[in-house]
């Protein structure tokens, strides 16, 4: 048994952080849409359950890939990357919409987070180099 005595790299522990505050922010939005679901006069109940589930599912799948990172499994940074690069998309319409508020830093957090994942620190880390 060998004891991996390199201490995480500062860019893998942030991404791992970021992930994992990530995480739980998408966990607030789930639990707020859950008690809108619950609290709704009217709804169209299959889509207002399947968005709280794609919510909650998100969070459980930021929050693992935080802790897989953090245990250093290579594997777990493509799918993180992969949830980074959504939030382009979903920042750019939300700054089409007039709200650039949060559009932009959530554009930020997805280029900012997928640069500590693509860095040399974290690829020796992850052993890709």
């Amino acid at each position: 048994m060998t004891i991996d005595s390199d201490p995480i790299p500062v860019t893998l522990r942030w991404a791992a952080r970021l992930l994992r505050g990530e995480a739980v922010a998408v966990a607030l939005i789930a639990g707020w849409l859950v008690w809108a679901d619950l609290t709704a006069t009217t709804t169209d109940l299959p889509s207002a359950l399947l968005v709280t589930a794609f919510a909650i599912g998100a969070a459980a799948a930021l929050w693992a890939l935080g802790g897989a990172l953090a245990r250093r499994r290579a594997g777990a940074r493509a799918p993180a990357i992969v949830l980074q690069l959504i939030l382009l998309p979903i920042g750019w319409f939300m700054i089409q919409g007039g709200l650039g508020w949060l559009g932009v830093p959530l554009m930020a957090l997805g280029l900012g987070v997928t640069g500590l994942l693509v860095s040399t620190p974290t690829n020796r880390a992850l052993g890709f180099e």
